[in-house]
């Protein structure tokens, strides 16, 4: 930690000290991998340590939808780095040193965008370009120079935001022309599964991670210096920069305390050995002096069956089955109500009826992630967002259904009302509607089958339920945690299938 680096922080404590605190938790967010969700809970922890109350929302999707909610206030704090800050946020190329990249981003981000950077924890961790032993040693691999001469022979198993960003493949071909065979987008942790069974033969990684070390790859020499300087640090809102100093001071406490050994150790603990997260934040925490007492007991460790980690984290579960029902019913109830009269109006008006509901049926062609991603700068994160893109997606089979349902409803039945003198409404209110129940009822399950399962994907936009324990298993490479949210899921869906049937047969028309 330079002396400039700590004088940037110290300003910054003293700026906010002043300001009145508010009532509500610290909204602590992080990003889908492992060092992230670690950092994220040592900051809840030390929070908590020193009497400030946190509500964690683990595991955003991206560094765009993190530092969107960050800059709408949506959440307070999560860890970032510098050098992402810089060519990602920013937009600008690096210069200079680790120190400069810091002073830079301290400098600009609080007048462009409002949000703050505390100053760095203590430790870099670069983009890692890794590939197996076995490949390095017979191509002769050191350098990413190197690896430009035979990337076209190569597949690269890469994370969609390396993929994208500037400071990832992009810049990485502009300055090294590497160009692969082919590029296949994986998440962090099934990406080094990937590279060890041979599926792939490079991907991207980050100098601390603790899989490196366990799969024993070789991680490739930035021989160009292409990559800047990645200091991991708390990135704040304008909110709680100006609103809890008492906040801001107890995680600067952190600053320049973690170095990279150090972290290289905890992320091992975390990615190779199962150990909880809670407990490695803890234990850490402790080891520092930054807090006391027993760490937590949370979690199962890795050798633990899928059984015994089921029902150790029985209570989770159910919190998160609850909240998961919660987003399908609230959000199926509003689709019915929305696309029921939609589907009846529409079939009043046939002529323009098909183009309209093809139009609903777009909707379905966005990926779920996408559309939660376009319902931050509007609604912000949660549940609210959430809602929102859940009843977008169950509109289609509810709005079809009901108008062929009604439109095909059994033509003799309804010549045989009109006969009786029945006007138009009474006959869709008596014949047509009721006929066309069952019909109405297989879209509608259709949603609700489709809402549970696209509902998994809130946990990026920090809504919760069932999709949080997927999200961090993937992260980390747990195949029990994956299928602690994947089986609930799967066994709602068929309750939630069922009911509906039970219904359907209920308001089922008598012959």
């Amino acid at each position: 930690m330079t002396r400039r680096s700590l004088l940037l922080g110290a300003l910054l404590v003293v700026a906010t000290g002043f300001a009145p605190p508010t009532g509500g938790p610290v909204v602590i967010a992080s990003k889908p991998f492992g060092e992230s969700y670690l950092l994220a809970e040592m900051f809840a922890q030390l929070l908590e340590a020193r009497g400030v109350a946190v509500d964690r929302r683990p595991g955003f999707g991206a560094t765009e939808l993190a530092f969107r909610a960050l800059r709408n206030s949506d959440i307070d704090v999560y860890p970032e780095y510098t050098g992402t800050g810089l060519l990602v946020l920013l937009g600008e190329q690096p210069r200079g040193s680790p120190a400069d990249v810091y002073a830079r981003v301290a400098e600009e981000f609080p007048r462009r965008f409002g949000a703050r950077w505390l100053p760095p924890l203590g430790f870099e961790n670069t983009y890692a370009i890794a590939v197996r032993k076995g490949l390095a040693d017979s191509l002769g691999l050191r350098t990413l120079s190197d690896l430009a001469l035979v990337a076209p022979r190569l597949r690269a198993g890469l994370t969609p935001d390396f993929i994208g960003r500037a400071d990832g493949l992009p810049g990485l071909s502009r300055a090294y022309g590497i160009h692969f065979r082919d590029v296949r987008a994986l998440l962090p942790a099934v990406k080094y599964r990937a590279l060890d069974a041979g599926e792939v033969d490079v991907v991207d990684g980050y100098s601390t991670d603790g899989l490196i070390a366990r799969y024993d790859f070789h991680v490739l020499s930035d021989d160009k210096r292409f990559f800047p300087p990645y200091e991991a640090a708390a990135l704040i809102s304008a909110r709680l920069a100006s609103s809890n100093p008492a906040a801001v001071a107890a995680l600067t406490e952190l600053s320049g305390r973690l170095d990279v050994t150090r972290m290289r150790q905890l992320n091992r603990r975390v990615e190779a050995e199962g150990v909880p997260i809670p407990t490695v934040a803890a234990e850490a925490l402790r080891e520092l002096g930054l807090r006391s007492g027993q760490a937590p007991t949370t979690g199962t460790s890795s050798r633990v069956g899928l059984v015994d980690y089921l029902s150790a984290t029985r209570g989770t579960l159910l919190s998160l089955t609850l909240r998961h029902l919660l987003l399908v019913g609230a959000s199926l109830l509003f689709a019915i109500a929305i696309g029921v009269p939609l589907g009846l109006i529409l079939e009043r008006s046939a002529r323009g009826a098909e183009p309209i509901i093809r139009g609903v049926g777009v909707i379905q062609t966005l990926p779920g992630i996408a559309l939660l991603a376009f319902m931050i700068p509007l609604l912000g994160i949660g549940v609210t967002p959430a809602l929102v893109a859940l009843v977008l997606y169950s509109l289609y089979p509810i709005v079809r259904n009901t108008f062929t349902g009604v439109r095909d409803a059994d033509p003799s039945a309804v010549d045989a009302a009109r006969a009786l003198g029945m006007t138009d409404a009474q006959i869709l209110r008596q014949v047509r509607f009721p006929l066309a129940t069952p019909v109405i009822m297989a879209g509608i399950r259709t949603a609700a089958v489709i809402d549970v399962g696209t509902a998994t994907l809130a946990a990026f936009i920090g809504a919760g339920g069932l999709g949080e324990p997927i999200v961090s298993g993937l992260a980390l490479s747990d195949t029990r945690m994956i299928l602690s949210g994947a089986i609930p899921a799967a066994l709602l869906a068929l309750a939630v299938d069922a009911t509906l049937a039970g219904v359907e047969r209920f308001v089922r028309p008598s012959r």
